[in-house]
């Protein structure tokens, strides 16, 4: 079996079994194919079911010497897991090698968070003259109100908006619906948008549910969002370096500081285990820590 068309059986089961992302997908053929380059490299000429639990230590140490860093060990290291976890599920294979390889270790990295200051700071320096502005206001709105994905923001629909109900339904990764609140600011500035922006647009066919659009009435990619937001970094002199996710860790920060029920959260950030929710206990630790410093007697 060639390494090729066992990787076409692979995406076909991340795709229909596990419902996974076009970019998620493309993350797990990215790490296979890495093993597949070191066989060719090596010129070694082994097949899929084949592949040693020594072979994968040998990729790993090579990665490493081509300057790949821990954290893009261990992705990588997860995908060729999932690899060989659906060799296992169909058969092709009857011993897991990547059973007993362990990613690195890993310090927990607590992301860059913005406050309601730097945020409405951000806001406050875009161009409301220009078409753009109501858009990019809504939504940067958005993405702290609601703690949206980029992916999410850019795909949300008008038929997904709830206002009356004071809810948004948003479509996370793996088509996972979840229904988050929206308050009256984000509601104010959607409707805003569309009411003097949008409706002057001459939306693409095939566009016409979506929210956001540029100018020539095609859907926003996520990279114009992360433009967007960059320049209004520049612009006020921020230090930090932020992008649309930075806006998801500040809503959820905000709403962990601020005494959130854990499970609330993750239900409203769509993570399918409350351990990735988990990374905000730390953030609201820290914060407790150094209160403790600055302000305890015997610290």
């Amino acid at each position: 079996m060639d390494w090729s068309s066992t990787i076409k059986g692979f995406v076909a089961y991340l795709k229909l079994e596990r419902s996974l992302s076009e970019n998620s997908i493309d993350a797990y053929c990215n790490d296979v194919e890495k093993l597949w380059q070191f066989y060719q490299t090596h010129g070694m000429d082994t097949n899929p079911l084949q592949v040693e639990d020594e072979h994968i230590k040998g990729l790993i140490q090579w990665a490493a010497e081509l300057g790949m860093q821990a954290r893009s060990q261990a992705r990588m290291i997860s995908g060729l897991k999932a690899f060989f976890k659906y060799l296992m599920l169909e058969n092709l294979i009857e011993v897991d090698p990547s059973e007993l390889i362990d990613a690195p270790k890993l310090g927990r990295k607590l992301p860059d968070t913005l406050d309601v200051t730097d945020i409405d700071r951000l806001i406050g320096a875009i161009d409301l003259s220009k078409p753009e502005g109501e858009r990019n206001r809504a939504m940067i709105e958005t993405l702290y109100s609601c703690g949206l994905r980029v992916s999410e923001l850019v795909n949300l629909k008008l038929s997904d908006l709830h206002f009356n109900a004071g809810f948004v339904k948003v479509v996370g990764k793996g088509n996972k619906e979840r229904i988050v609140p929206a308050g009256s600011l984000v509601s104010k500035r959607i409707n805003e948008y569309i009411e003097t922006v949008r409706v002057h647009i001459h939306i693409k066919k095939g566009e016409e549910d979506l929210i956001f659009l540029t100018s020539r009435g095609t859907r926003m990619s996520r990279q114009m969002v992360f433009i967007a937001i960059k320049k209004l970094a520049v612009a006020i002199g921020l230090k930090k370096s932020i992008s649309p996710h930075t806006f998801r860790h500040s809503f959820a920060t905000s709403l962990v500081e601020g005494g959130a029920d854990l499970r609330a959260v993750q239900e409203m950030l769509g993570h399918e285990s409350i351990t990735t929710t988990e990374i905000y206990t730390h953030l609201d630790r820290e914060y407790l820590r150094q209160v403790i410093t600055s302000f305890h007697p015997r610290a």
